[in-house]
């Protein structure tokens, strides 16, 4: 037997209707063939939903009496549902199938836009610590203290930058300028470990695709350091403020001054 003719005598083979090559044949056939083995599952599935859904009413015996008649002088003739079983059968698993995988399929794209998010921002702090590099006037504010360096962007950004860490002998503060940061303006905060600029760049982190949980460094929040073209990048929020810290140096160094700049060092 091929397929096509397993699938037409499957609802026969379930009720054992079958005669007994027949039932033999088709039981052969099923146990080589996963297509037509699913086509069984499915069609067993829905007699059995069928048979729980559909009301049940006992017929009278008159009615038992003229459908044995029938039965004896011809034999019945095939329902709608034996007719289109074998197109309806696949329609249904493969429905199923759809089900069950759209709300995977979007949760997948979801989480990889978000991934992609998060790189352009990584590549935006990488990129925006470049050009003060190549600027030939990198900074707007030259350092002379904390004090000095954040009033300076007073009327220059449309949020007041939160940062309390005033530079010392291994981190100093060098000076600041107002720089852009994706779609928004940003402060920008030079220090510096040796020969090695530091940039810290201030924006507003509403609307930005932040990692779940991302917080002020070793406050349980997520702001690991990731590698981007060389240089180390360390981000995180902290209300309605994001931070990006982005310098040459390694993770450990940038890692030090960040728990300075939270006031947890």
């Amino acid at each position: 037997m091929n397929c096509v003719d397993v699938r037409a005598r499957l609802l026969d083979y379930e009720r054992g209707r079958l005669p007994a090559a027949a039932h033999v044949d088709v039981r052969a056939h099923l146990d080589h063939c996963a297509d037509c083995t699913q086509a069984d599952a499915v069609e067993q599935e829905l007699t059995s939903v069928l048979e729980r859904r559909l009301p049940q009413h006992p017929a009278s015996l008159a009615l038992k009496r003229r459908l044995a008649t029938r039965w004896a002088a011809s034999p019945p003739a095939r329902s709608w549902w034996r007719r289109w079983r074998p197109v309806l059968a696949p329609a249904t698993a493969a429905a199923m199938v759809l089900v069950i995988a759209a709300p995977v399929v979007y949760f997948e794209r979801t989480l990889s836009r978000a991934r992609a998010e998060r790189a352009g921002m990584v590549a935006e702090a990488v990129n925006d610590h470049l050009r003060l590099l190549t600027s030939l006037h990198p900074l707007e504010i030259e350092s002379g203290g904390l004090h000095q360096v954040k009033p300076w962007f007073e009327g220059r950004l449309d949020f007041a930058p939160v940062v309390a860490f005033e530079g010392d002998a291994d981190f100093p503060l060098k000076g600041g300028a107002v720089a852009f940061f994706r779609d928004r303006k940003a402060a920008v905060f030079v220090y510096a470990r040796r020969q090695h600029p530091i940039s810290l760049f201030v924006f507003r982190a509403d609307g930005l695709a932040w990692p779940t949980g991302a917080g002020t460094p070793g406050a349980g929040g997520d702001a690991a350091v990731t590698a981007e073209r060389g240089f180390n990048v360390m981000m995180w929020r902290h209300g309605e403020l994001g931070y990006a810290l982005v310098s040459d140096l390694n993770a450990e160094e940038l890692r030090a001054l960040a728990a300075k700049l939270s006031g947890r060092s």
